[in-house]
C-alpha cells in the first residue's frame, strides 16, 4: 500500500521501520519512492509489504539542487530489528505510530447534553468527538450554515451591506472557512494526526497527513466543514445556526443554562469555542466575573507583492517550474521591537476580514492551486 496509509484508524499499531531523509530530485516522480526505500534497506522491492509517507518537505537551499525530502514508514516480512541494526547509521530506525487515545469518560451521567458554542475548528472537532462517543452534543452557531454564509460573503465583496452575524468571521467553520486553509499547529502527536485524518476523509486531500505545511485552500474549506457537520449530525449531535449565545446562567461555579437569542437551554456543561472576534461574548463573560488576562498587543499590517518575485528568491532560475508550486517565506527582524511575518499566503489574495460596521481589518487567503499572481503576508 502506498502513501495513503498503512492501516485503518484504531487498529493495533505494529512495529515497523522509519526511513528518513529520502531525497528525490524534482524531475523524479514520487512513484520512485519504493525503489529508494528498498535500496536504503538493502532488500528487494518485493519485500516492502506496506509503506506510507510520514513527512514531505522541499529543500530549496541550493538553487542548483532543489529536492523533495521524505520520511516513510515501511513494513517488511522479515526481522525488522536486524534490518535496522544493519542500517542504523543511515536514517533507519524502528517505528511505532503513536495512537490517538480518547480520554476516559466520567462515571456520572450528565443530566443534559453538552453544549458547544461556536462552530470553528475547536467547536466542530469537540462536537465530532463527543458525538462519535455517544454524548449527543448540541452545537450553537450565531452565524449561518456555510452555503448561506458563502452567499453573504460574496454579496459583501460585491459592495453590499455587511451582515454582522454572517461574514468572514462568523458562521459555520469560523474565521478559517474563508481564510487561507493552512493546517499548521504548534504541537504534534496523535491528536493532531487524528484531526488531519478527519479533515482528509471529509473532502480534504490525503497528502495533508504528511506535508510539511499542509494547506487546503479557501475553495475546499466550505465543503470540508459541511462534511464534518454532517458527521456530527449522523452520530447523534445537533447543530443550530442563527443561535447567538447572550448569557450564561450560573450557580456558583456550575452552569445551569445557556441563554440564546432563541431562548433558554438547560445545561450542566458548556464548552465555549468562540474564537477571538466574539467581543460581545467576552464582554458578557467579564460581566459574569469569569477570570481573564490580557495578552500582549501586536500591531499588524498586510503586504502584497508579485508571486514571481518570491519564486525567484526561493528557487532561483527554476522559479517558474510548476512542480515547485508557489513559494512561501518567513522573515524575522530582531531589534528594539521584533518584526516578523505570519500568515503568508502564497499565490493568494488580501480579503476584508470585517465583522462589525465601521471597523476594518485584513486577512489573507489562497485557493488550493495558489494560482493568484500575488503573494501576501502579515
Amino acid at each position: 500500500m502506498g502513501p495513503e496509509g498503512l492501516r485503518a484508524p484504531g487498529s493495533p499499531a505494529t512495529m515497523a521501520i522509519k526511513v528518513s531523509n529520502i531525497r528525490l530530485a524534482i524531475d523524479e516522480p514520487e512513484e520512485a519512492l519504493p525503489r529508494h526505500l528498498a535500496r536504503r534497506l538493502g532488500v528487494p522491492r518485493s519485500d516492502l509489504r506496506r509503506w506510507r509517507i510520514l513527512h514531505k518537505s522541499l529543500d530549496a537551499r541550493r538553487h542548483d539542487r532543489i529536492q523533495f525530502v521524505y520520511s516513510a514508514e515501511v513494513e517488511l516480512p522479515g526481522d525488522e530489528p536486524s534490518v535496522v541494526e544493519r542500517h542504523r547509521h543511515e536514517g533507519v530506525e524502528l517505528y511505532a505510530a503513536e495512537r490517538f487515545e480518547v480520554p476516559t469518560p466520567g462515571a456520572q451521567p450528565l443530566e443534559h447534553r453538552p453544549i458547544i458554542v461556536g462552530s470553528g475548528p475547536a467547536g466542530l472537532f469537540a462536537a465530532w468527538l463527543l458525538a462519535t462517543h455517544g454524548y449527543a452534543p448540541l452545537l450553537l452557531e450565531r452565524g449561518k450554515a456555510v452555503r448561506e454564509r458563502s452567499r453573504d460573503v460574496r454579496t459583501f465583496e460585491a459592495g453590499g451591506e455587511l451582515d454582522p452575524e454572517s461574514n468572514y468571521l462568523f458562521g459555520e467553520g469560523g474565521a478559517g472557512t474563508f481564510s487561507d486553509g493552512k493546517l499548521t499547529s504548534r504541537s504534534g502527536g496523535a491528536d493532531v494526526q487524528e484531526v488531519l485524518r478527519v479533515i482528509a476523509e471529509c473532502k480534504g486531500r490525503p497528502s495533508i497527513l504528511y506535508e510539511h505545511r499542509p494547506h487546503l485552500g479557501s475553495n475546499r474549506l466550505p465543503a470540508v466543514v459541511k462534511a464534518i457537520r454532517q458527521r456530527v449530525v449522523a452520530a447523534g449531535g445537533e447543530v443550530r445556526f442563527g443561535c447567538r449565545v447572550e448569557d450564561l446562567e450560573l450557580d456558583g461555579n456550575a452552569v445551569r443554562a445557556v441563554h440564546t437569542a432563541a431562548g433558554r437551554i438547560p445545561a450542566d456543561v458548556a464548552l465555549l469555542a468562540i474564537g477571538h472576534s466574539a467581543r460581545d461574548t467576552y464582554a458578557m463573560l467579564a460581566a459574569r466575573g469569569v477570570p481573564m488576562s490580557a495578552k500582549p498587543f501586536q500591531m499588524g499590517v498586510r503586504i502584497e507583492q508579485p508571486q514571481e518575485q518570491v519564486n525567484r528568491a526561493r528557487y532561483g532560475a527554476r522559479g517558474d517550474d510548476p512542480r515547485l508550486g508557489a513559494a512561501d517565506y518567513e522573515l524575522v527582524a530582531r531589534g528594539r521591537r521584533d518584526l516578523f511575518t505570519f500568515c503568508m499566503c502564497a499565490g493568494g489574495y488580501v480579503i476584508p476580514s470585517v465583522s462589525e460596521p465601521g471597523y476594518y481589518a485584513t486577512n489573507g487567503m489562497s485557493f488550493s492551486r495558489h494560482n493568484s499572481p500575488f503573494a501576501n503576508s502579515g
